[in-house]
């Protein structure tokens, strides 16, 4: 589990294929900052861009550590398959505070920026959200965005959305990112068009699965 608080900024520095065809994952080997590994052990969760991942290589002297992403995960996630900036979380532990929400590191789908610009002190992100997402979205709730945990100040459903990512209008959530956001995540190096891995609300699921099983009665009581 994670919380959607970024504990540091890394950045993919090689991608080696685990095979010759579609169906093989890679290996990506990821740099950290200094230290940030002091507490890391072979087989730890870390989460890339949102993205649960398990530590498979540790380089502690190099300030590096390797993980080995499937084809479907690949398939699933964005901004995985490149060189680059990243933002990392590692591990939730049972003591500490949960400075977010609570997070799985399981991407629902692939979001796209359709406007970042600074408006006064601060940025405003608006993100075009598949169709499948939409109903999980709502005015003052969760999201993880690229691991980010993030409140949705608005919501547009698109009726008309010739650019829809899953052929039907989904919708438009606009987010307000503080300077600290912007300077210690590597959100603030998103443009328009940009694709974003997007996580639900882990509450919002259960009320989905709640609302589904009304029809069905609770058992009755039994005493011994």
């Amino acid at each position: 589990m994670f919380t959607g608080i970024i504990t540091g900024l890394g950045r993919i520095v090689a991608i080696q294929s685990l095979g010759s065809s579609s169906h093989h994952g890679k290996r990506l080997t990821i740099e950290t900052p200094a230290g940030y590994l002091n507490d890391v052990a072979l087989g730890d969760s870390i989460a890339l861009n949102g993205a649960c991942m398990t530590a498979t290589a540790l380089d502690s002297g190099r300030n590096q550590f390797s993980i080995d992403i499937s084809a479907e995960s690949l398939d699933k996630t964005c901004g995985l398959t490149q060189t680059g900036v990243i933002n990392l979380e590692k591990a939730l532990r049972a003591n500490d505070r949960l400075g977010g929400h609570i997070v799985s590191g399981h991407v629902d789908g692939i979001g796209r920026v359709t406007h970042f610009a600074q408006v006064g002190e601060s940025w405003e992100l608006r993100i075009r959200a598949p169709r499948a997402l939409s109903k999980y979205l709502a005015y003052k709730g969760s999201i993880t965005v690229n691991g980010v945990s993030l409140t949705v100040n608005q919501v547009t459903d698109l009726t008309d959305d010739p650019d829809a990512m899953d052929q039907a209008p989904g919708s438009e959530i606009s987010i307000n990112l503080i300077p600290h956001t912007v300077q210690n995540t590597a959100l603030g190096q998103l443009t328009k068009g940009s694709e974003v891995n997007l996580e639900i609300d882990l509450i919002a699921r259960y009320v989905e699965r709640m609302l589904k099983d009304t029809q069905t009665p609770l058992a009755p009581a039994t005493t011994g």
